[in-house]
């Protein structure tokens, strides 16, 4: 197995929201503001190579919205999919499984482009499946009131249309092996529903891909929770939870918004599960 960090853009949020009720006085000591309140944020994917199967988890904005659209978001730098596919040698036609562990549009607007008229939409990736669950499928193409601008049905429904959609089995529990792609998978409801998070045995260690459930290292301590999640309380028993069980098995985190750190191991303190090591992919991935 061979795995690449794949970076498909970087963009700005604003801190506030990034933090929920955290003061600014705190947050921008690990996650320092411009004088609007922005904070940088990555959105780094994943690209497995295994056997005769390449897996991209998550995709990013992607490039068809309007240009009003992506100004709310600042982008910065010159990342995208296409040009971090190509450094290790592989197009977008390659990829065999596309993994969203959910379908805000910062985790899935990659996966559906205009078509070459812009008369509608056609996937991004034309020999891939689109993996997804039911619960959170249905979620999505439902959306409630607070989630309703991150649900875009244009990143959504073409996925459905195309046949080349999927979903996973749903677990009994938070955590299920996940044999349709030969990884764990933890699900989490307090951002929103069904959010799965992947653990990827690599080498001889486990590889957590940590979407929403911890953005940044900023949000390591458990009250540090988004603005964004719809179920803020059970983000904390998730994270906790989480966190200890990392600490416990030495998971190494790979964090897909954190724009300056990329892997990270955690401890148990006094004060709760904390920051161990830093990483970048290179030290981890023998392949880089």
């Amino acid at each position: 197995m061979n795995l690449y960090p794949v970076n498909a853009g970087n963009l700005k949020l604003d801190g506030g929201a990034m933090f929920g009720v955290v003061p600014k006085t705190i947050w921008q000591r690990t996650n320092p503001a411009d004088s609007n309140n922005m904070i940088d944020i990555a959105t780094r994917c994943l690209l497995i190579e295994d056997s005769n199967r390449l897996i991209l988890i998550d995709n990013g904005m992607g490039n068809k919205q309007s240009e009003k659209f992506y100004g709310y978001y600042h982008l910065w730098g010159d990342f995208n999919l296409d040009k971090s596919l190509k450094s290790y040698g592989f197009h977008r036609d390659d990829i065999t499984d596309v993994f969203l562990t959910h379908l805000h549009f910062d985790h899935c607007g990659g996966s559906i482009q205009w078509n070459q008229d812009r008369s509608g939409y056609e996937p991004a990736f034309k020999n891939a499946h689109f993996w997804s669950n039911k619960d959170h499928w249905k979620w999505a193409t439902q959306p409630n009131k607070r989630e309703r601008a991150s649900f875009l049905k244009e990143n959504i429904l073409p996925m459905e249309e195309s046949g080349q959609l999927k979903f996973t089995a749903l677990p009994q529990n938070q955590l299920l092996n996940n044999s349709q792609l030969g990884f764990d998978i933890f699900y989490a409801d307090g951002h929103t529903d069904k959010q799965m998070i992947p653990l990827i045995k690599y080498q001889d260690k486990t590889i957590a891909f940590m979407a929403d459930l911890l953005p940044t290292v900023g949000h390591l301590p458990i009250p540090y929770v988004m603005g964004y999640d719809t179920r803020p309380l059970l983000t904390l028993d998730e994270k906790e939870s989480f966190l200890n069980l990392a600490a416990e098995q030495n998971f190494y985190l790979f964090l897909e918004h954190d724009a300056h750190n990329e892997i990270i191991t955690v401890q148990k303190t006094e004060k709760g599960v904390r920051l161990r090591d830093t990483f970048t992919t290179k030290d981890i991935f023998t392949n880089l």
